[in-house]
């Protein structure tokens, strides 16, 4: 099934000016019901099982509207990809509001990612490596990149407050946290969550000693 086409050329007559399939707010909720359905499915089936026919019998639409929406199959995937895992990173955003303390930064957003994967199938299908040609395209989501922002304003915080070491780079040790859950993750997602109650302690302690000013000792005792 063929994309959509766009019609027009430099001898054609111009015409007045139309609204476009994806333009409005009827096309909005149309185009997000192709994509809740792609979700659904694309989780459920895989990009290689699931077909555009079924997801827009699924949205309730004709079998081409989709394709007003999106190029083709893969575009519609990608998408979908996006959306689902932006949802479950909100989520971990939404989580961090409290905490006060980077040191407890890790376990509580794995956690609550952990809880909102069970509502985005697509997204836990990706970090099951059942996708294993677009897992890395979770790199490069706009909402992780929200995550590490976030990350990295709580560094700030808390070098402001003596808690953190101000020797570090908030933004560059932000990136690497955020890989270290997103690595933590993806593991737990295909072990078993277990994994948080066993060494989540011991991951923050790690973080910790990285990035947490150290204790200041006393004086040492003269020898006798």
């Amino acid at each position: 099934m063929a994309p959509v086409s766009r019609h027009g050329g430099s001898g054609a007559q111009a015409k007045p000016a139309q609204a476009k399939p994806g333009q409005g707010a009827r096309g909005s909720i149309t185009r997000q019901a192709v994509l809740d359905a792609a979700i659904a499915r694309f989780g459920r089936e895989g990009f290689r099982a699931a077909s555009v026919a079924d997801i827009a019998r699924d949205a309730s639409v004709g079998g081409t509207v989709p394709y007003a929406y999106f190029a083709g199959k893969e575009a519609l995937f990608f998408a979908a990809v996006d959306e689902d895992a932006a949802g479950v990173i909100r989520e971990g955003l939404s989580s961090l509001d409290e905490v006060t303390s980077i040191r407890a930064w890790p376990e509580r957003v794995i956690l609550t990612l952990l809880d909102a994967l069970e509502r985005h199938p697509l997204a836990r299908r990706l970090l099951a490596g059942l996708e294993p040609e677009v897992t890395v395209r979770v790199l490069d989501m706009p909402a992780l990149a929200e995550l590490r922002k976030a990350a990295a304003e709580q560094l700030r915080v808390d070098q402001d407050k003596g808690q953190v070491r101000s020797d570090i780079d908030p933004v560059v040790i932000a990136n690497g946290l955020v890989a270290i859950v997103l690595s933590l993750l993806m593991s737990l997602v295909q072990l078993g969550p277990a994994g948080v109650t066993l060494y989540g302690e011991e991951v923050a302690a790690v973080l910790a000693a990285a990035i947490e000013v150290p204790a200041r000792r006393g004086p040492a005792e003269s020898p006798e």
